[in-house]
């Protein structure tokens, strides 16, 4: 079967033309109507078309339109605005059709939208393509069609007469279908020569990619209902033991529970196969109807909210009070302080209050264990949004939101849950605050979900908390500034010490061999002695893969990715290289590719390892791992902290990802392999965000009673940030990071803008470069780096230049970005750069 007959062809015509019909009996049209309409391409401006009085009547700012663009191309638009105004440039060309009976966007998401496409230097497109499920987004695609005047096969090649005869076959075929018949990539030399000849036919359609998920119920037929009709259907089943099993069971279940009652459950109850059931259905016993569901949904709450403890309950007052003035809060409270029971007394006091409630997380990893948490206490008021559900899911959470209903009171979810149709929200908390995940690099909008959450707090009225036991620098110092609250919990939930954090100088243990691969002999030790107490154990190695760079020891060279500028790293579960940057991968050579030596060595040590590492030195336990390459799957997140909960592995291996919030009671110790390789990245926050890190693996280590331990393996032990770690002095950090940051002229003091340049011809790139630079700095002065070419200089086969503009405190905000957009229009003008992919990243970090 072929995969367009999955999908349901737009016929919205049925109900929205009748409307439009009707109204135009009503309205005779005389006046002539236009709509701006926002397309999901990445162009500045908006576009007009031209309705009818009875369109301009049925629209309204927010409802999808289906509207041609170019040649033949037909997008999803969105309504802007409907009047009268004829554009003067073009000639306004009408509507397709009306895809929407009510907006599915209020006005609250269009000003947020404004702002993004404002603010972070972006069109009001790629914001509508970055806000809407891709279900939303319809595009139409070019279909072919046999044309059934055409009798000379003979002017048609050999490919040609192929697609010619599929298409007698089947009434249609896309272009991607007849590419997979004829097994060539490029089909449309051949498209276009039999459009020449009459061959075919071509037309673009809309499909409907959302599918509602219809669950079937049973029930009684009309005839047999009642108390009459009960002798005579059970005489009609009597000799047939299975279908009176069920018609009794079906009996029983109607007693029990008053519900509607699932076909599944009845076969399942009464323990008969479908083909009972339709034999009851076929005799007119039964009628089968169906109930749309969505296809995720939490039970009712189990338990109550916990009591807070006195330092907690401080906290909860106090961030009460700094509500009453300002509309922004940083809970700065030490790791399993127990900063989600007192989010979860905050929110139940929002819900008291009949409004909605966003709970913002960096991970898709921590929405995991946090929804367990919070259905317990708030049940089926929850709904979960993120990039692991399906496009269906997703969709299903958007219109649950949009209709206000009780099953999406909180939402929880990624940055992306931002954009969601939100009418009454009253409380917006961003947890772990201070991550980076928060932010969007590529493609755009390159916005900040924190900041972005404040400002769409402001739109509603609603309060918005920020949490972290390692506040962003900038977060900590607005705080400090009273421009947002600052609340302080300093104390661990049951009053649990903070963990013993020791650094080893595995230097010094390499020059004394006592390192059993990237293992010290105390760190070792210590793993042996949480293990022995059946406790669980966590390693930190922020690097996937076996090994990062595989080099000849003949000659030294290592195999390149052919796309990037980047060795490619070592994966020898699977025995392939990869780039991590573009997914680039090939199998492991048997030689050196330069000089065809056969001795291969490998450098550098990755997850993967680990993980290898320890089945031979603890074979007598369960080793998991968590990385990007562990949790592909929907459920791969859950899986893994399922079994690490509930003690089936003893010792965790993972990334970053395990650093964020995450609550293990057995977990006693933690061990940081290399701390080195964060510290030295280029980057002005490298210092900070290893604090970061640090402070939040370490975190994970004895939140339930006995004090946890943590080891973090060094070549530098005596660095500045590494001390700040052992001693959790955030303070101390942020005081020397903030001087720094106004020698050197970085945030929270100046504001950093990025300007990136992307082409596949060096030279161009370089060229440009250098234009758009000396036209800065003519601008700017001091205030322009660059350009310069970053760590990885190519990705995809395309050559990378940055240039970095930093705005001091006093200068217009408003009038730099006006002055870099008219740069921006001038260098795009001149020919040679049209094509030079330009990307702005307003606040880069």
């Amino acid at each position: 079967m072929l995969s367009k007959n999955t999908l349901q062809i737009l016929n919205i015509a049925v109900l929205l033309n009748f409307n439009q019909i009707f109204l135009e009996k009503l309205l005779p049209t005389t006046d002539v109507y236009f709509i701006d309409v926002i397309l999901p391409l990445p162009l500045q401006r908006l576009f007009t078309y031209r309705i009818t009085e009875a369109e301009a009547v049925f629209l309204k700012p927010g409802v999808r339109v289906a509207v041609p663009f170019g040649k033949s191309k037909i997008y999803t638009g969105l309504v802007a605005e409907v009047h009268q105004n004829a554009p003067e440039a073009y000639e306004a060309k009408a509507i397709h059709q009306i895809l929407d009976q009510n907006p599915i966007v209020n006005e609250l998401q269009l000003k947020l939208w404004n702002w993004i496409s404002s603010y972070y230097m972006c069109s009001l497109g790629d914001v509508y393509r970055a806000a809407f499920p891709s279900a939303f987004l319809l595009e139409s695609e070019t279909v072919v069609l046999r044309n059934n005047s055409f009798t000379d096969q003979t002017q048609l090649t050999d490919v040609e007469f192929l697609i010619f005869e599929a298409l007698q076959q089947q009434t249609q075929l896309s272009a991607i279908e007849i590419s997979g018949i004829v097994n060539k990539k490029n089909v449309l030399p051949f498209l276009k020569s039999m459009l020449e000849k009459g061959a075919i036919v071509v037309r673009e359609e809309i499909y409907e990619q959302y599918k509602p998920k219809l669950v079937n119920y049973i029930r009684l037929t009309e005839k047999y209902k009642g108390q009459d009709a009960l002798q005579e259907t059970l005489q009609l089943v009597s000799r047939a033991k299975k279908q009176y099993q069920a018609l009794m069971t079906y009996f029983s279940l109607e007693g029990e529970t008053r519900k509607p009652i699932k076909v599944k459950e009845l076969q399942e109850k009464a323990a008969v196969s479908s083909a009972v059931v339709k034999s009851l259905v076929d005799k007119k016993v039964f009628e089968v109807y169906q109930i749309q569901v969505d296809r995720i949904h939490f039970r009712e709450a189990e338990s109550s909210l916990k009591e807070l403890s006195k330092h907690q309950q401080k906290a909860f007052e106090e961030i009460k009070n700094s509500f009453e003035t300002k509309a922004v809060t940083l809970l700065h409270g030490v790791t399993s302080s127990g900063k989600t029971e007192v989010y979860s007394k905050l929110i139940q006091e929002v819900l008291d209050e009949g409004k909605q409630v966003l709970f913002l997380l960096p991970e898709i990893a921590l929405t995991t264990q946090l929804i367990n948490r919070l259905k317990k206490i708030f049940g089926g008021k929850i709904s979960v949004y993120h990039s692991k559900y399906s496009m269906n899911e997703r969709v299903e959470v958007w219109n649950n939101v949009l209709q206000s209903k009780s099953k999406a009171q909180i939402v929880l979810g990624a940055r992306s849950s931002l954009f969601l149709p939100f009418d009454n929200l009253g409380l917006i908390i961003v947890d772990e605050e201070h991550e980076v995940s928060y932010k969007q690099f590529d493609p755009a909008p390159r916005y900040h979900a924190r900041d972005t959450a404040i400002l769409l707090g402001h739109l509603h009225g609603a309060k918005t908390l920020l949490g972290s036991a390692t506040p962003s620098i900038e977060s900590f110092f607005n705080g400090n500034k009273e421009k947002y609250g600052l609340v302080h919990l300093k104390k661990r939930y049951g009053d649990v010490q903070m963990p013993e954090v020791q650094l080893v100088d595995i230097k010094e243990k390499h020059r004394k061999k006592r390192m059993s691969g990237h293992f010290s002999d105390v760190l070792l030790q210590q793993i042996q002695e949480a293990l022995d107490a059946k406790e669980q154990v966590i390693l930190f190695q922020n690097r996937r893969g076996f090994s990062p760079v595989m080099e000849c020891e003949t000659c030294a060279v290592s195999p390149q990715c052919p796309n990037c500028d980047v060795s490619l790293t070592y994966h020898k579960f699977r025995k392939e290289l990869r780039c991590h940057y573009c997914n680039y991968r090939q199998a492991v050579p048997m030689a050196c590719g330069a000089c065809g030596s056969e001795k291969l060595t490998t450098l550098g040590f990755g997850t993967e390892q680990i993980e290898l590492e320890l089945k031979e030195l603890l074979p007598a336990y369960n080793i998991g791992r968590m990385d990007l390459d562990t949790t592909r799957g929907k459920y791969g997140y859950q899986k893994i902290i399922g079994a690490f909960q509930a003690q089936e592995i003893d010792i965790l291996v993972g990334t970053q990802m395990l650093s964020k919030g995450l609550d293990f009671g057995n977990v006693s110790l933690v061990g940081v392999l290399n701390a080195d390789n964060l510290l030295n990245f280029p980057d002005f926050r490298a210092h900070e965000r290893t604090f970061q890190m640090l402070v939040q693996v370490a975190g994970r280590s004895g939140r339930s009673s006995k004090r946890g331990r943590v080891l973090i393996q060094t070549f530098n032990p005596y660095h500045q940030i590494l001390q700040q770690v052992s001693s959790n002095s955030y303070e101390e950090m942020y005081q020397e990071q903030l001087q720094d940051r106004w020698q050197f002229h970085y945030p929270p003091y100046y504001r950093v803008m990025r300007i990136t340049l992307k082409h596949r011809d060096l030279i161009r790139v370089d060229e440009a470069s250098e234009w758009l630079g000396k036209s800065l700095q003519n601008a700017f002065r001091e205030n322009v780096l660059g350009p310069t070419a970053p760590a990885v200089s190519r990705v995809r086969n395309l050559y990378i230049k940055h240039i970095v503009v930093k705005i001091p405190p006093k200068q217009s905000l408003k009038g730099t970005k006006d002055h870099i957009e008219k740069i921006k229009k001038t260098f795009q003008a001149i020919p040679n750069f049209r094509a030079i992919r330009l990307g702005i990243d307003v606040d880069s970090y």
